[in-house]
């Protein structure tokens, strides 16, 4: 995997506001928040994209990433909040390296912004749902 921000800031060569960390994950202040609060969660396995994670290292993301929301909207005050977990750079990744976005929305003016084009599914739909049950194992 190519050297990234976030392999420096594991390695302690750039700090961080760090919120939390374990022998998995590390979580810290995102340096150009959405919103106060914005949070990075990684795990500490390099991996770029969610499908080339460990099943252990998910495993761990998974245990800890309600903890950090619930912490997020404690410390900022907030109730509502996205979490954000982008793969590829067609779809908006800009770290090559899994992290998940902790979000907090304390109103319609800050945190992150959603377009949301509904289709209508296509006539395919069980196809397609078949093929990916499928795949499942793979």
């Amino acid at each position: 995997m190519a050297e990234t921000v976030f392999s420096k800031i594991l390695r302690g060569e750039i700090p961080c506001h760090k919120v939390y960390e374990d022998a998995h994950v590390l979580a810290f202040l995102d340096i150009e928040p959405l919103s106060r609060g914005h949070t990075l969660v990684i795990p500490k396995e390099p991996a770029e994209t969610l499908d080339a994670l460990s099943d252990e290292s998910a495993a761990a993301l998974g245990r800890v990433l309600p903890r950090i929301c619930r912490a997020v909207m404690a410390a900022t005050g907030t109730r509502a909040y996205n979490v954000l977990q982008n793969n590829g750079r067609a779809a908006h990744q800009a770290v090559d390296h899994v992290h998940f976005h902790v979000i907090p929305k304390p109103d319609a003016h800050q945190g992150l912004g959603i377009g949301w084009p509904k289709r209508p599914l296509g006539a395919d739909a069980a196809e397609l749902a078949a093929s990916i049950a499928r795949n499942m194992g793979a």
